[in-house]
């Protein structure tokens, strides 16, 4: 069962973290998707982290979802859902407005503090055109993890396309 949250983790979450993880984390901002166990799903990062952006804004950290994830990946997913993607122009203008709204999200969710350090770095161009995951052609995917932690967190096209696709993902949420 997933549910939507968007709050600072907890200690107990913040172990969980680690364990799933198998190391201490860096730069999380919120846990924004845990299972009906509270156990964490997804997490919203800092854009910039010791003075480098962050690769994603969010973080699939569920231990089965990454492995569920990586089976997919493995078969040749990623590469049939491009194909798919550039024969269904619905889904690829869906996709693209995933995207839009991945950056939206990144600059709504930083301080001003930030934004103004991204840009003394010159990172704003990059952090303002790239999407989910860090992906500058918005009609690859690259990474099917980073698209589904933005799906448990907010929405993303591709991740409601492997939820119809591929229900053993989210089926394997306690």
């Amino acid at each position: 069962m997933l549910i939507r949250i968007d709050q600072a983790p907890d200690e107990r979450q913040l172990t969980l973290i680690a364990e799933q993880l198998g190391r201490t984390p860096r730069g999380i901002q919120a846990v924004t998707a845990i299972d009906g166990e509270g156990t964490p799903l997804a997490l919203r990062m800092h854009s910039l982290v010791d003075d480098a952006p962050f690769p994603t804004l969010y973080w699939l950290c569920s231990e089965r979802l990454k492995i569920e994830l990586s089976h997919l990946e493995a078969d040749g997913v990623i590469k049939a859902l491009e194909a798919h993607l550039l024969e269904d122009p619905a889904l690829l203008a869906d996709y693209h407005r995933s995207h839009e709204a991945y950056v939206a999200d990144r600059w709504r969710y930083m301080d001003e503090a930030t934004r103004v350090r991204i840009e003394e770095l010159g990172f704003e161009s990059p952090l303002r055109e790239r999407g989910v995951g860090g992906i500058s052609n918005w009609n690859q995917v690259r990474c099917l993890h980073t698209q589904y932690a933005h799906h448990l967190s907010t929405d993303n096209a591709i991740g409601r396309w492997i939820d119809a696709h591929y229900p053993q993902v989210a089926a394997s949420l306690p």
